[in-house]
């Protein structure tokens, strides 16, 4: 049960107290230790009378209605319309955050949009979204607003969707993903150098959250790295990755190679090369991955989705729009009966691109 301090202030459960008088964040590894007062690194959480709570609950960035590729999802009820939200902070970072303006702003004015769980849920029923997505900013430090929110969403036939680092602890990992059906999770590289120096967290708990996803719960799981040239893009680096995904996750597990733009505190870098996100997907294909795909960059081949069995196109991308659907109704290719793997309806969505802001007014969908 979600405890109100104030309409936006909630009681959080995963901290402790220490012997120097701080009280420790048990969300992710960071463990921020807080004097009364202070706010963890991800901004909305606080030390408020010796205990940590969550100071952003209800509200929001921002709400809108994205194709569900965007998050992205390929093989996710494919070509359906998800409301997406966030708020603000964020629990990484990285210097080359592409939404920096969202989750780095340290000013909850940015939070202008508000709503309760319920009426999210119902908003994404009167706007025909299948789903909802938990995105923008990671919703693993918004853990019991996208909690309470994924449950009104269930009770309506809503599906959840998380788009996240996957760099949290284990206990309310555990606590999140039981509400969730279908995750994104950025694996930002593949050292531990990178991590720690670019992102100022670590690759070990992103690896066991990927792990814990994919063997331990129902949950659709697709990952994404943006390729920053000359950081993460190293082919022994990419060979290692897609061989550890395949070793550990599996084949089907669909990875998506994005194109970097410079922005925040990377500014010096230049655009991810159309070449370098293709080596990637080839490397990862070599490797046994299945479904690989490249993104933020218009390339119709390396965007759609063919059969791992007979080479058959399955589903035809253009950018966002759909343009070909050669699946059965039980998501199985239409010309050699091999099954794709995938959450898919039996006839695919027509949302296409569009993207479309929705208004949650404190009178309609308040809290």
């Amino acid at each position: 049960m979600t405890v109100f301090i104030t309409p936006d202030t909630v009681k959080t459960r995963h901290w402790h107290r220490l012997k120097d008088g701080r009280v420790q964040c048990d969300i992710c590894p960071r463990f921020c230790k807080l004097h009364e007062g202070q706010r963890g690194l991800c901004f909305i959480r606080q030390n408020l009378n010796d205990e940590i709570v969550m100071t952003s609950y209800g509200r929001s960035s921002g709400f809108a209605i994205d194709p569900i590729e965007k998050k992205p999802l390929n093989h996710f009820l494919p070509g359906t319309p998800i409301l997406s939200f966030g708020t603000a902070g964020c629990n990484l970072a990285c210097k080359f955050c592409q939404n920096w303006d969202i989750s780095k702003s340290r000013e909850l004015d940015t939070l202008m949009s508000q709503a309760s769980p319920d009426a999210i849920a119902q908003a994404a029923l009167e706007h025909g979204c299948t789903s909802v997505a938990y995105t923008y900013n990671d919703p693993i430090i918004f853990h019991e607003y996208a909690i309470d929110t994924a449950q009104s969403c269930r009770a309506l036939g809503i599906k959840s969707v998380a788009v996240s680092s996957g760099y949290v602890c284990a206990q309310p990992r555990a606590e999140f993903y039981q509400w969730m059906d279908a995750a994104n999770i950025d694996l930002k590289a593949f050292t531990e150098h990178f991590y720690h120096q670019i992102t100022g967290g670590h690759l070990e708990p992103v690896l066991e959250t990927l792990k814990y996803i994919k063997h331990e719960t129902s949950v659709w799981l697709e990952l994404t790295t943006l390729i920053i040239p000359g950081e993460n893009d190293s082919e022994a680096e990419l060979e290692e990755m897609a061989q550890w995904v395949v070793e550990n996750l599996g084949p089907d597990v669909p990875m998506h190679f994005s194109a970097f733009h410079p922005d925040w505190k990377m500014r010096d870098k230049p655009h991810t090369p159309l070449t370098s996100l293709l080596l990637a997907r080839n490397i990862a294909l070599k490797n046994g991955v299945r479904y690989a795909y490249v993104g933020n960059v218009h390339d119709k081949s390396a965007s759609s989705t063919y059969c791992h069995n007979c080479g058959s196109l399955l589903i035809g991308r253009d950018w966002y729009d759909l343009d070909e659907w050669n699946l059965d109704a039980s998501g199985n290719c239409r010309f050699c009966g091999e099954r794709c793997a995938g959450v898919f309806s039996e006839n695919p969505g027509g949302w296409g691109g569009k993207r479309r802001a929705v208004a949650m007014s404190r009178a309609g969908h308040g809290l």
